[in-house]
């Protein structure tokens, strides 16, 4: 069955199965696992997830899927498709409750796909997931790198990476016009620290300005009131945001409140 791809929704279905073996590594996939996959697209992943383990949700947002997903799973009694629009969906009813994320994720989301499922459902302990080369080393960039950011720091304060895989746009109908990765990680922390996020994005929000400034701009603390929390943990007053380490900003969030 041809199934066009949909720009609008960031499609494009992995159509090489050699990239599964190393999905299955970077997972660790079991049998008494219950996975995640959000945007399915054919079912190319659903069919391999659902021969190695207990459940799989597949939630996809295009319900023109329907058929070809029916015709990809036929036959299999351990998947449950769930039609909708993932952010708007409440993860943490389902039940059994989700142990794993693995997902070539719509990159026009993936980004705070990733921040929500760390911070929404806590459940999950595993992701493995297929994003633009850009965001997967934007995850877990260091400080004083051109990558690192607020995305960075959050998922950082929640996650530690345990695998990282280059995909080659050619496993994938349409070809993409960029890189892909594999990327693991695992929860080391149930939810972030009080205060941290909106602290974090508003240190990021103007990258050229001072910490201080940027958090004064983004309405989150008076610049005098930042500067003290900065020399209360150690900081120079005109330190930058991507000067601080994960860690600095929880320090600097206790010192603010």
């Amino acid at each position: 069955m041809t199934v066009t791809p949909k720009k609008a929704l960031g499609q494009h279905f992995l159509v090489d199965e050699n990239i599964l073996r190393v999905i299955d590594r970077l997972a660790e996939l079991g049998p008494d696992d219950v996975v995640l996959e959000i945007g399915p697209g054919v079912g190319v992943l659903t069919r391999f997830l659902a021969e190695r383990v207990r459940l799989v949700y597949a939630v996809e947002l295009d319900r023109s899927l329907a058929d070809p997903l029916a015709v990809a799973l036929a036959g299999l009694e351990n998947v449950e498709l769930i039609f909708g629009d993932v952010v708007r969906l409440d993860l943490r009813a389902l039940d059994p409750e989700p142990t794993k994320l693995v997902a070539n994720l719509p990159y026009n989301i993936a980004t705070p796909l990733v921040l929500d499922t760390l911070e929404l459902v806590p459940s999950v302990g595993r992701w493995c997931v297929m994003v633009q080369r850009e965001v997967a080393d934007r995850l877990f960039a260091g400080p004083r790198t051109k990558a690192y950011g607020a995305v960075s720091v959050l998922v950082q304060l929640l996650a530690r990476k345990v695998g990282f895989h280059p995909v080659s746009p050619n496993v994938f109908r349409p070809r993409p016009r960029v890189d892909s990765a594999l990327v693991a990680f695992v929860r080391t922390d149930a939810a972030l620290p009080a205060g941290v996020r909106p602290v974090v994005e508003g240190a990021f929000a103007h990258r050229r300005k001072t910490l201080a400034n940027s958090l004064e701009l983004a309405d989150v603390a008076r610049r005098s009131e930042t500067e003290r929390a900065l020399a209360a943990i150690g900081s120079a007053p005109g330190v930058r945001a991507e000067e601080l380490g994960p860690r600095d900003f929880v320090a600097l969030a206790r010192a603010l409140s």
